[in-house]
């Protein structure tokens, strides 16, 4: 297989330890790189990555990632990447800008959906409209709909990026990049300066396509069980059509700076007093190429060593200092042509930046000179070796998380091969660790303690800052429309109708019908089923599921909150990280944190409430998830007798230091995550579960840890209490459910887990009622942010809707119709969301970085007016059932198999519900539809509303509606 298709072989490697094929090509008329793996993993991924390093902070990669999705030569619709989400089963399917790449990936189970949707993205990538409407939207554009009116900027990455500049970490982390690179693109915004992409031309636009979209400069990727023949036929049709070009995109090494740095940025908090003077502190050091990956692994176990664990030496320095709430910085990024290396504190007064600066440096100079815990550097080698041998990429598509590894060396012109088969340079950090017992400490030194490029980063907080800017982009567009002329005026005027115009302007039947999509008669009309077995011994619930785990036991422990006094809610997260994080009577949490590493591959906590079907009644757990080695089975269970029995939890200042991290981790999740919260906070008023997961992880949670840090400090035996008591309640063998996933010596295992659950107290306790506490209904909660978050909801059941499978393939079609044309297209927001529980009953439609708010809540409400007035025709139809269907089949890993079925099991939902359902899904009509816009009707009349956004916008609008919103207030 020398050459084939067009393509030479230019290298060939089995990688044993993942089990995988890997062949690297060469096409030999248009110079294009193509990697292929093959495996068993019937999840296929495809990806295409050229190298665009950006030219300045217009955000021009990012506004080109968006535009070319938007029609292409073969398929000349409008949004074909809408198309596609859709009618598809596709697992993945999306895109990414990167500082230095743009990537375009997809993934499918089902081999011609997956082949269809390469196809697509081929000839979007490579023969893409890209017209000036197109530029205007995805990008940004001057709106005027009326002469008098004032002139406003629009654009989905615009928006966007608004959101991306009102994040702190957002803005922390790219300043600490821009820092270490001044001279090469890594120091520009590839995402977009705000401020900045209005300065972007068409004619630079389009120029950027033409230089940089080109098979010399691409990465091509396939990873699964397809043929690799038929692999390299498929992209030899595209990449014939073109010459080798020599592609000008390297990207430079930054030089050496000569001495440290300093820079202060600001970003926005509200005017609320809470967070004066509660700024950020991060020192960063630019460190070797990627490519070196001997280097490159050591690098990622020092970071575990430093930071990675609890008790990390540095991590813990920096949080016992007690000069900040939490850890700052991205530790180390190794994704870029050269790594760095970052942290610090968040939530530090102002005044000792320079004592959190000073204490990294001391702590590193200590660790390089008296020597780092063996245990710790036993603890981090485990953890990462586990990981890798693991590799599981959780939500992503296990081929997808393989791509972006190989690409780490790959784009720079080196071995993509290289960091895939991570087995020798792994054994050579073995070897020379053993034949160096100073290793780690060697790399501190040389690397951290004596590197001159070095800087520091200090982010100050700003309550005017949202104000000055939203303040100076009205002066600035006041100035531009001030300075226009009346043929200026007017063609602002022309433009804004001509792209509302194509905007509204649907897609023919002619080109609709070029996006291939699959048949019904294609699609499994068999829910797939998790192997499942229930074990019930003297009261104690035991769950099985045999999937083929790669020697992985990974184990469930599920403590049922419903025998809780509700006010005892809120501390549960808490309490969960203090099991795994505060030690025990016998060993502290340092030598906690060590042994969990050292022994296991980590433990971890969450948090699983749902409506029981049938009910409205909650089923609602605190999950302890671990996870071992097959060998190591007995030392993971002893762990959790030790933790679920003897944690100590009397220490006061290691009990602060937790609550102040996961203070700092809700309030900084806030921004980027608005449309979750604002779904969160509806749904909580509509059923138990829903509003025990607000009392849990949402703003009531949130305002709940503001009091708490008070409370810790003025009555810590009341807090102590509650955590004893916790225990006392939730530990009780007759009230647990232990759930298992592995794959083979299941009987050995069980014996195993049955003696580790003997030695459990039982006892009898009730189930609570809880009592709801409804926040109102009519909510405006004010952020620092140019941007909106705007949510409606309802409970349909208390409105007479009687469930259907429909309903799946309904909400599909408003998120990728009706939604997203009305919200992203013509309003400009980055996204919009519909969903609908089918437990709870509870229906949302909620905007994601919305420059409107009114506007938007117009679009909701007139959802039940599209739906009845909408004629739908077979194949849109059987693009949103496929649609569906794709949504309830996505792909899971071993463990993720396992927690579902657990939580399918705690909420009672069998496989003969699910079946129905998917029947009901599969036999989808148009008169469903117009059934539920009746429904929506209803909606529309008694939803409630929440809004989290900017100050000016809730304020505007709860005046031009008159004062609609019964709360107001800054978070």
């Amino acid at each position: 297989m020398e050459h084939l298709h067009g393509f030479e072989l230019r290298s060939a490697r089995e990688i044993t330890e993942l089990r995988i094929n890997a062949r690297l090509f060469r096409h030999l008329k248009s110079g294009a790189e193509l990697l292929s793996l093959s495996n068993d993993d019937k999840n296929k991924v495809f990806g295409i990555t050229f190298r665009t390093p950006p030219p300045d902070a217009t955000g021009i990669a990012h506004i080109l990632e968006h535009s070319v999705l938007c029609g292409s030569r073969k398929y000349p619709l409008k949004e074909p990447f809408v198309e596609l989400l859709k009618g598809s089963l596709q697992t993945f399917l999306n895109a990414f800008t990167y500082p230095d790449k743009t990537c375009y990936p997809v993934a499918s189970q089902n081999l011609k959906d997956f082949y269809n949707l390469v196809d697509v993205y081929l000839d979007a990538v490579f023969y893409p409209r890209i017209t000036p409407h197109i530029f205007q939207q995805e990008g940004w554009h001057y709106e005027l709909k009326k002469i008098e009116d004032p002139l406003t900027l629009k654009g989905v990455v615009f928006n966007e990026m608004k959101g991306a500049y009102a994040s702190p970490d957002s803005i922390l982390y790219t300043a600490c990049q821009h820092s270490l690179f001044p001279d090469t693109p890594y120091g520009l915004d590839s995402g977009g300066d705000p401020k900045k992409i209005p300065d972007l031309t068409y004619a630079q636009f389009k120029a950027f396509h033409q230089k940089y979209y080109h098979p010399s400069n691409a990465k091509i990727y396939f990873y699964g069980d397809n043929d690799i023949e038929e692999r390299l036929a498929f992209i030899n049709r595209y990449l014939k059509d073109f010459d080798r070009t020599v592609p000008d995109s390297a990207i430079p090494l930054q030089p050496q700076l000569t001495a440290p740095v300093k820079i202060e940025k600001a970003f926005p908090v509200t005017a609320d007093g809470k967070t004066e003077n509660r700024g950020m502190a991060v020192i960063n050091w630019l460190l070797p190429e990627t490519a070196n990956l001997e280097t490159n692994l050591a690098l990622c176990a020092l970071e575990h060593i430093l930071l990675g664990m609890p008790a990390s030496p540095l991590r813990k320095a920096l949080i016992d200092s007690g000069l900040g709430d939490g850890i700052a910085g991205i530790g180390l990024e190794n994704e870029l042509r050269q790594m760095y290396f970052s942290t610090g504190l968040k939530g530090i007064d102002l005044q000792n930046s320079e004592k959190v600066e000073g204490l990294v440096l001391t702590t590193l100079e200590n660790l390089a000179h008296n020597n780092i815990d063996p245990k710790t550097v036993e603890a981090a080698l485990n953890t990462m070796e586990f990981r890798l041998r693991e590799n599981n990429s959780g939500s992503f598509p296990k081929g997808l998380s393989l791509m972006l590894r190989a690409l780490t060396t790959w784009l720079y012109d080196n071995d993509p091969l290289e960091t895939l088969a991570f087995e020798t340079p792994l054994n050579r950090l073995k070897s020379n660790l053993q034949g160096n017992r100073h290793y780690f400490e060697t790399l501190i030194s040389k690397y951290l303690l004596e590197n001159r490029h070095r800087t520091s980063v200090i982010l100050r907080p700003d309550p005017e800052l949202t104000r000055r800017e939203s303040k100076g982009e009205k002066a600035f567009l006041e100035q531009i429309k001030t300075g226009m002329n009346d043929t200026q005026t007017d063609h602002v005027l022309q433009n804004t109708r001509a792209l509302q115009k194509m905007q509204k302007t649907p897609d023919s039947s002619k080109a609709l019908a070029t996006i291939p999509c699959l048949k019904l008669s294609e699609i499994d009309r068999q829910n797939p089923l998790i192997p499942f077995e229930l074990i019930e011994e003297n009261k104690l619930r035991l769950l099985h599921h045999n999937l083929p785990t790669s020697g992985i036991f990974y184990l469930d422990i599920g403590l049922d909150l419903k025998r809780l006094p509700q006010e005892y809610l809120p501390y549960v997260p808490l309490f969960g990280r203090a099991l795994v994080e505060m030690g025990t009577r016998k060993e502290d949490f340092v030598a906690l944190s060590q042994r969990i590493s050292r022994q296991t591959g980590g433990i971890k906590t969450g948090l699983f409430s749902s409506c029981i079907s049938g009910s409205k009644q909650a089923t609602a757990w605190l999950l302890l998830r671990g996870k071992a080695t097959r060998e190591k089975t007995s030392e993971l269970l002893h762990i959790f007798s030790d933790i679920l029995s003897d944690t100590e939890f009397s220490n006061r200042q290691r009990f602060k230091q937790i609550l102040l991290q996961e203070k700092t981790q809700q309030e900084q999740k806030i921004i980027p995550n608005g449309h979750m919260v604002v779904s969160s906070r509806i749904r909580s008023h509509f059923n138990e579960s829903d509003w025990a997961m607000d009392k849990m992880t949402g703003l009531a949670y949130f305002h709940f840890l503001r009091g708490l840090e008070k409370t810790v400090d003025t009555d810590w035996e009341k807090v102590l209490a509650v955590l004893e008591d916790l225990r006392s309640i939730l530990l009780n063998r007759s009230a647990l459910v232990i759930n298992m996933t592995t794959d083979r010596s299941w009987p050995q295992i069980k014996n195993r887990v049955l003696r580790f659950t003997d030695s459990l107290p039982q006892k009898k306790t009730a189930r609570q009622t809880w009592r709801r506490e409804d926040p109102p209904a009519f909510e405006g909660m004010i952020i620092p942010a140019q941007i909106n978050y705007v949510g409606k909801g309802a409970d349909l059941y208390a409105l007479g809707y009687p469930y259907h499978g429909s309903i799946h393939v309904i909400t599909h079609f408003l998120r990728t119709t009706w939604l997203w044309e009305q919200v992203r297209v013509l309003g400009g927001a980055y996204g919009a969301l519909c969903r609908f529980d089918r437990l709870s009953g509870t229906f949302s439609l909620v905007s994601y970085r919305d420059p409107n708010l009114l506007v938007t809540l117009d679009v909701f409400d007139r959802t039940a007016q599209f739906l009845a007035k909408l004629s739908l025709d077979g194949k849109e139809l059987t693009k949103s059932i496929i649609g569906a269907i794709g949504e309830i089949d996505t792909y899971m890993f071993p463990d993720t198999m396992g927690l579902v079925s657990l939580q399918r099991y705690l909420n009672r939902t069998t496989n003969a519900d699910r079946q129905i359902m998917r029947e009901q899904i599969l036999s989808t009509t148009a008169e469903n539809f117009r059934d539920f816009a009746a429904v929506l009707e209803r909606f529309k009349a008694v939803g409630i509303v929440k809004i989290l956004g900017a100050e000016n916008s809730i304020s505007r609008a709860n005046q031009d509606r008159e004062n609609f919103l019964e709360t107001f207030s800054a978070l």
